[in-house]
């Protein structure tokens, strides 16, 4: 996208108030009645305009039950800081030209007296691998093509399964966001340049909002930088391994990673069936949990299981006394399992800072181990490669309007157009995908999938049930592999910010179907900590040299943040 900048990128945009005829009382007390009430501050239910920039949704929804917002202005106010914003940042893709078509409906129910829920006239922006079709309004359509350019012009046969609850809750879909290409499963980053993990053909570079020469890591870069940047109020991300979990941490915001199975995975580009999950992202646990209430749609083993009819109910204070937290040590030794980012080992002391609230709020902090990750990353990587051969050929069989129809297809794309696709990295993951044959029953599939899923969930689940912990904690961007293997929740949490302007999170994951414990554990710390900042677009973007994949003719401009040394088990998919 090009838009302008804005000579001011701090500038908050206020919505002047706009009175308009049949608001009705019943749409506040039917939408604010219970806990979602007590999350409204005094401040936000101010009579006056509202400045929508950090505002919670319960706020959001406040001010436009009361009239002083309506949903069409909360879309232009986003928009315009899209505009202002994009081109520092990368964050979207492409915006919604049905956006405010779809915001003047809704806000016309609201005048009827309906209201769909908590989302109704919310804008959120959703991760460009899932699929959105045309809007009832006819203004046009947007792309989902993972960030690439080999799927620009295909269509998808209808809106992925989350899209459709988000619109019926009343959500508008405000874009698509930015990511690394191919959800960063084309090419092994972390030995080519490790910081442009959020690049992709369409889009750019996502550039971290606290220090642009920082990372904004990967693969849901944009979805997280949007967010923090205040381009949307929430935003969807997908995670395979570290990819909501990641960009949450380093932009100060949370994420949380659900359990395989809560969320459906049809219409989303897959990598792998077995670990990919699309989750929300917020600037606050509160708004996490109402976009999960939604997102939310069984399938697997999930089918069946008992889940909380509203993870909003986990919204309170007192949730950490009495906790039992497991410390995942291996995790603490940033030299075991570090970012590889230089600096970052600063983040433990963050963690260590957030187990000693967690301990004044109630909490006993008990030394666990979830096991050696490189006991089986190596098979987690060798299963993807299986799946994700065979699952994006099935995707792709479902498009109309490309010829996109296999793995070699789009590789054969990217050597065809090699200086818009492979500037920067190459295609080493595609082609040792293209290499596989069997899947499901090749013998070397089925060890490194049993395996590694094997090692994975008795590792988190020994230290739970052994040790009766309701949660463990790991620093900044480093375990999210186990969670990602064994498909269990992974949240991740803002616990600072450094003095170089760098944000630090912390993650809290545990087993099979508790997110409705991570939510209330996450609440009381956050609620308590209260670290959340806006971002001060520090730092300048470093340049990065063209990878050279197509010759000496190669394109030789584009920027990335600076290189590190990132071991090679800082893949995020």
């Amino acid at each position: 996208m090009n838009k302008k900048q804005s000579d001011d990128p701090n500038l908050e945009h206020i919505i002047t108030r706009r009175n308009f005829l049949g608001t009705t009382a019943l749409g506040s007390a039917a939408l604010l009645s219970g806990g979602l009430a007590s999350l409204v501050s005094r401040d936000a239910s101010a009579a006056g305009a509202l400045h929508f920039v950090e505002k919670t949704i319960p706020e959001l929804q406040d001010a436009m039950a009361s009239g002083r917002l309506t949903s069409v202005q909360l879309v232009q106010g986003y928009l315009e800081r899209i505009e202002s914003l994009n081109d520092l940042l990368h964050s979207v893709i492409e915006t919604n030209p049905d956006a405010i078509c779809v915001a003047e409906q809704l806000d016309q129910e609201r005048r009827n007296g309906h209201v769909r829920g908590p989302l109704h006239g919310i804008p959120v922006l959703l991760k460009d691998n899932i699929a959105t079709a045309d809007e009832d309004c006819g203004a046009g359509h947007m792309e989902t093509t993972a960030g690439s350019l080999a799927l620009v012009g295909s269509r998808v046969p209808g809106d992925a399964v989350i899209v459709r609850r988000l619109r019926s809750a009343g959500a508008v879909i405000l874009g698509k966001t930015n990511l690394g290409e191919w959800a960063n499963f084309r090419d092994d980053e972390a030995e080519t340049y490790p910081l442009a993990v959020g690049w992709s053909a369409r889009g750019g570079n996502t550039i971290n909002a606290y220090d642009r020469s920082y990372t904004s890591w990967g693969s849901s870069s944009g979805s997280a930088n949007a967010v923090a940047a205040n381009l949307c109020s929430v935003a969807v991300g997908t995670e395979t391994d570290g990819s909501i979990t990641g960009p949450s941490a380093v932009e100060d915001i949370v994420g949380l990673k659900p359990t395989l199975g809560l969320v459906s995975q049809e219409g989303i580009i897959p990598i792998s069936h077995q670990q990919d999950t699309a989750g929300p992202m917020g600037r606050t646990v509160t708004d996490v949990a109402i976009l999960l209430n939604v997102l939310r749609s069984p399938f697997g083993r999930v089918v069946g299981q008992p889940l909380p009819a509203d993870y909003t109910q986990f919204l309170r204070r007192g949730a950490l006394q009495g906790a039992r937290i497991g410390r995942d040590v291996r995790f603490f030794d940033y030299s075991y399992y570090g970012s590889g980012i230089p600096g970052d080992h600063s983040t433990v002391g963050y963690a260590e800072h957030a187990l000693d609230v967690m301990r004044h709020l109630g909490a006993t902090i008990v030394d666990c181990d979830t096991g050696d990750v490189f006991e089986y990353s190596d098979d987690e990587f060798t299963a993807l490669l299986y799946e994700f051969k065979v699952q994006i050929a099935q995707y792709l069989a479902t498009l109309s309007n490309t010829n996109m129809r296999t793995l070699a297809d789009l590789i054969a794309f990217n050597v065809a157009h090699c200086q818009q696709e492979l500037v920067y990295y190459d295609q080493d993951v595609f082609e040792a995908a293209e290499q596989t044959h069997g899947y499901p029953s090749n013998p070397i599939y089925v060890h490194a999938r049993t395996h590694a899923q094997h090692l994975a969930r008795s590792g988190i689940d020994h230290a739970i049930f052994s040790q009766n912990l309701d949660a463990i904690v790991a620093p900044h961007l480093t375990n999210s592999t186990g969670p990602a293997v064994a498909g269990y929740p992974n949240l991740s949490l803002p616990v600072g910010i450094r003095p170089d302007g760098r944000p630090a999170g912390m993650l809290m994951y545990s087993t099979f179907l508790r997110e409705a414990k991570l939510i209330g554990l996450g609440y009381d710390l956050e609620q308590q900590m209260n670290v959340r900042r806006q971002p001060r677009f520090l730092g300048r973007v470093i340049p990065v040299p063209n990878g050279d994949f197509c010759g000496p003719h190669a394109e030789q401009s584009q920027v990335f943040p600076g290189r590190a040394n990132m071991p090679a088990h800082g893949r995020v998919w």
